[in-house]
């Protein structure tokens, strides 16, 4: 029997555009040619998958079908949500389909992050599809180069030649622990799940009952139209709002973890975006679109669709001019250094992965009082992302 794909797809983007609604998710997000939805479908046009399943919300069918016709997908089915409940729904909901067999593999994937070594990965599934069983679900873990505190880790227990048990989770520590747990050689949890449909349909009932029960009745009562299935609203509406991991995977004793060496890259904020775009643009592309400034630098790394993605280099004891934008609104992250930003009447010290938000026609500023640069991830949005959109207040160069 096949494996079959599902693509958890309804993330809002949250963590990319916390004021704006007019945004794409982070999953349709055009990042020169192509999106994390695209290469995520891309990912399961193995010879090992049968055809696809997509659970995600009313509002993204549009784009949901765009892209599966784009890439030619003509079997498939999509669940659409009408609110927002996190995990633990999309993934029950999708599993409840009555076209899925009772002891169909299922694999399901986050649509918001880029997978290296597909070949690999492939064949670690197809491998460890033989010890699924009604009870038991397993976890994909990648092998962290570096501790991070960005992701959540889990620990093993090896019980055979080649199953380890998951002895514990640990969510999001800071970079001290996450040190410990990367030399008691932890794997950080990749948010891939791969188990059969009555495990996982068993552990719901034994862990989160009324979450099966509302969401049992929101697929038998949906509405069935050219392949979606259009969940019952007044059904859903009763779901609890939870992660699929603290809902069944921190209560469930059989879950066991799959160790993958493989480069898993997580497009979910700024950060790792800035990240990825820095390692991937060619030297002369950064020499080519770096400016210089007397405080002084800001390199741009990507244009996209009304958002401008850029790297801000403060030298010590220099500032940006007191500033307001008419056009923009901008979001920063701090990658290193410790600024002192004003925004409006609000004065406030940030240290590295602390983020600013900068709202259209703020009066703002970046002071680097200290002997260190200051490194920050800046993206402007708007539909208007020139350097002549500035109005200075103050400025120490003389610029006003």
């Amino acid at each position: 029997m096949k494996i079959k794909p599902v693509i958890l797809c309804g993330g809002a983007g949250t963590r990319l555009w916390p004021k704006s609604k007019k945004n794409l998710p982070k999953q349709f997000v055009d990042w020169g040619g192509w999106t994390l939805f695209e290469k995520t479908l891309g990912r399961v046009k193995s010879s090992i998958f049968d055809y696809p399943v997509i659970t995600t919300n009313v509002s993204y069918l549009k784009q949901v079908k765009k892209f599966l016709k784009k890439h030619r997908f003509k079997k498939y089915k999509i669940i659409l949500e009408p609110y927002k409940k996190n995990t633990a729904a999309a993934i029950l909901s999708s599993t409840l389909l009555k076209e899925i067999p009772e002891k169909q593999p299922l694999i399901f994937f986050s649509s918001d992050n880029l997978l290296g070594n597909i070949k690999k990965f492939n064949n670690s599934i197809n491998f460890y599809k033989k010890f699924l069983n009604n009870n038991n679900i397993f976890i994909f873990g990648i092998k962290p180069k570096t501790p991070s505190s960005e992701y959540g880790y889990f620990l093993t227990k090896k019980v055979s030649k080649y199953i380890n048990k998951v002895s514990k989770f640990i969510e999001k520590p800071n970079k001290n622990k996450a040190k410990i747990i990367v030399r008691k050689k932890g794997y950080m949890n990749s948010g891939m799940f791969f188990a059969r449909k009555d495990s996982i349909i068993k552990n719901f009932k034994l862990y989160q009952k009324k979450i099966y029960n509302n969401c049992l009745d929101a697929v038998l009562t949906s509405k069935k139209k050219d392949k979606v299935y259009s969940l019952n609203k007044k059904s859903f509406k009763k779901v609890k709002e939870i992660s699929f991991d603290y809902a069944v995977l921190e209560k469930c004793k059989d879950i066991y973890g799959i160790k993958l060496d493989l480069p898993l890259i997580d497009l979910g904020n700024w950060k790792e975006i800035w990240k990825f775009f820095k390692a991937t643009k060619s030297k002369p592309y950064i020499k080519q679109n770096t400016f210089y400034r007397p405080w002084g630098k800001y390199i741009n790394l990507f244009y996209g669709k009304n958002f401008l993605l850029k790297e801000l280099v403060i030298k010590p004891y220099s500032s940006i001019s007191l500033q307001k934008h008419n056009h923009r609104a901008e979001r920063w992250t701090i990658i290193s250094g410790k600024p002192k930003i004003t925004v409006n009447r609000k004065i406030t010290f940030k240290k590295a992965n602390e983020t600013v938000f900068v709202p259209r026609n703020s009066i703002h500023r970046i002071e680097n009082i200290f002997k260190d640069p200051v490194y920050i991830a800046e993206v402007q949005m708007g539909k208007i992302l020139k350097e002549t959109d500035i109005i200075r207040y103050k400025d120490q160069y003389n610029r006003i």
